[in-house]
């Protein structure tokens, strides 16, 4: 597993494909370390602030750089796809932002993190098994390589938080989502995240 701060960010993407898909199993780890850290309260919080950190980042990824490529190359069947990506998208943003205002160990903290994974595992599959191999297709090599890049460098300067009032279609995602980034990063500044350590036990399982 990559390092807490560095999750989802390499930049040995490969094609566009690859490169969500890998973000995708690194959410899914996340929220396997969180299960595996029951009964310890802490591990679990820090495993939870770093799946909505990853979760927050990866949907602004999508929604800048991906969704409208669907609608560029694949017309209105890709418009269709897009807008329908972004409805699922809104829903988890929802959950997580009810997510903030519960601890790690309660009942209702671990319920709404599985339904936010519950909500991201059908929009995952009909993405990596639908979407956006169709995308693929129509893209050349340099184009999706070139996708990636910019998938993984908006994921630099996006929100570290879920933002659900936020608008998430072009050009408003982009400032709203932007100007709201220096916020959550001071907020960040006191969330807890895996320590080196506990990294180190998820990278070995």
């Amino acid at each position: 597993m990559a390092s807490t701060a560095d999750m989802g960010t390499n930049t040995e993407t490969g094609t566009l494909l690859r490169s969500i898909t890998n973000d995708h199993r690194e959410i899914f780890d996340c929220y396997d370390q969180y299960v595996k850290s029951q009964g310890d309260h802490d591990a679990q919080q820090r495993w939870s602030n770093q799946l909505a950190w990853e979760v927050a980042r990866h949907s602004v990824g999508e929604e800048l750089v991906v969704y409208p490529l669907l609608e560029k190359h694949l017309g209105a069947d890709g418009k269709k796809m897009a807008d329908e990506d972004r409805a699922e998208h809104q829903e988890v943003k929802k959950l997580l932002a009810k997510l903030e205002g519960t601890s790690a160990g309660s009942a209702e903290h671990a319920a709404i993190l599985k339904s936010v994974i519950d909500n991201l595992k059908p929009h995952i599959e009909g993405e990596e098994k639908h979407d956006f191999p169709l995308l693929e297709r129509v893209l050349s090599s340099a184009e999706s390589k070139e996708a990636a890049v910019k998938f993984y460098k908006t994921k630099q300067f996006a929100p570290t938080r879920a933002h659900p009032s936020a608008p998430n279609k072009p050009p408003f995602e982009t400032l709203a989502g932007f100007m709201a980034a220096p916020l959550d990063k001071l907020k960040d500044a006191f969330s807890k995240f895996p320590t080196e350590e506990q990294r180190e036990v998820a990278g070995k399982n």
